[in-house]
């Protein structure tokens, strides 16, 4: 297995990534929405790609339902989901549940993998050492790492997911199946490994000009991280951000190291055998190689409290603050179905829900075994953080999820 280096590399460490040709095989990116033509531009004319969208007030969420809570909780589907649980506070109400099978344990205190969550701590990273002068939001990523082999994107882009880079939304695990999750669990990648898998490849879009969710953005982000510190990345999210949170339950691990101390709960898959019938296998413990991007381990008290103090402003200055309610405007590219209505839903490290007068932000995240998410009004009125145990990788969690989402907030549907 390969672990992320103990130290940084250099400014060579992008000219070596060819050289990953075999770990870049294995990861090869497959799920992601098909690249646009270089030279196609997905963008209407009449739609500039410097404009942007601050966040538009949003109206009050309306009292708290802890029996629609409850009752969204009860109806987690046996087969495809066997835990989950609900923290929603704020000055609108508060309200903790669980529901799961029969002799499962849960803890709504414990931890889990909060999966593309991570995101969110790499751009408050990223926007301190903006506000801090050592990283221009609109100089490209070469001005920071030389060898960086796309021209024209900037660290904005990368943050907001305008950039255009090649590969999906994430790096799929082997061949999609449970079976094989079950038994790489413990395999590693090192970012370079990651970001190997865009080589030869073209930009999907002219950067700037639409927005396509992609975990390949925060991967970058995390080594230009590491080139203009000089430190680690986990480091760096340590001392900025963990440590005077006081977030002891959060924790961005080593590539090979799969411990999961104090879970929420026992995740695992359904895994098909050879003879038509199925077993369980447990994937509490598995790599955190989605490192920056998602590699990240938390509980829902942590979660929340991350979120308040971001959204107080404890952890950046005004400007780069309000990159956090900013989502530009321009369409979602061709293909891409991250974002509802066809127009960018993304600001530089949050996603924005609206419905039915009410603004949230946040972000989710999922691994195998493991999907979350955590949102909040702005004014911080209601902060909801779920997290649900699917037994399988084909997304047929979500409706729960969801209801989960809606019923926290009292919304009859999310677009």
């Amino acid at each position: 297995m390969n672990a992320h280096p103990n130290a940084p590399g250099s400014r060579s460490r992008w000219a070596v990534l060819a050289a990953a040709g075999a770990m870049a095989a294995a990861l090869k990116v497959g799920a992601g929405t098909p690249a646009l033509a270089a030279s196609a531009s997905p963008v209407a004319a009449s739609v500039p790609a410097s404009a942007a969208v601050s966040a538009s007030a949003s109206a009050a969420v309306p009292p708290l339902d802890p029996a629609a809570l409850r009752a969204a909780l009860a109806q987690r589907p046996a087969a495809d989901v066997s835990a989950g649980f609900v923290r929603v506070t704020g000055s609108a109400g508060r309200f903790v549940g669980t529901s799961a099978e029969d002799g499962m344990a849960v803890d709504p205190q414990g931890r889990f993998r909060i999966g593309s969550i991570s995101k969110v701590f790499t751009a408050t990273v990223v926007l301190q050492l903006a506000g801090e002068g050592r990283i221009d939001l609109d100089g490209t990523v070469r001005q920071y790492l030389p060898d960086f082999p796309y021209e024209g994107v900037t660290v904005g882009q990368l943050l907001n997911h305008t950039s255009g880079l090649p590969g999906g939304s994430n790096v799929p695990w082997g061949d999609g199946t449970t079976g094989w999750f079950a038994g790489h669990r413990l395999d590693s990648f090192t970012p370079e490994d990651v970001i190997a898998t865009m080589n030869g490849q073209k930009l999907g879009f002219t950067p700037g000009t639409a927005q396509q969710y992609n975990g390949m953005n925060t991967f970058v982000a995390g080594l230009l991280v590491e080139e203009v510190t000089g430190h680690r990345y986990a480091d760096e999210l340590r001392d900025r951000v963990l440590r005077p949170l006081g977030l002891h339950d959060t924790a961005l691990p080593d590539g090979d190291d799969p411990r999961l101390r104090h879970p929420a709960t026992h995740p695992y898959l359904t895994v098909p055998d050879a003879d038509g019938g199925t077993h369980r296998a447990d994937v509490t413990e598995q790599s955190p190689w989605p490192w920056a991007e998602g590699g990240m381990i938390s509980s829902a008290p942590d979660l929340e409290h991350f979120m308040t103090a971001l959204f107080r402003g404890r952890l950046l200055p005004p400007a780069q603050q309000e990159e956090l309610f900013t989502v530009p405007h321009v369409p979602v590219a061709p293909g891409s179905s991250h974002c509802p209505g066809g127009t960018a839903c993304m600001s530089m490290g949050l996603e924005r829900l609206s419905a039915e007068g009410i603004v949230a932000w946040g972000k989710t995240g999922s691994r195998p075994g493991s999907t979350s998410g955590v949102f909040a009004t702005r004014d911080l009125s209601r902060t909801v953080v779920y997290s649900v145990d699917p037994t399988a990788l084909d997304g047929a969690e979500t409706p729960y999820a969801l209801g989960l989402l809606k019923s926290a907030f009292g919304l009859k549907s999310i677009g």
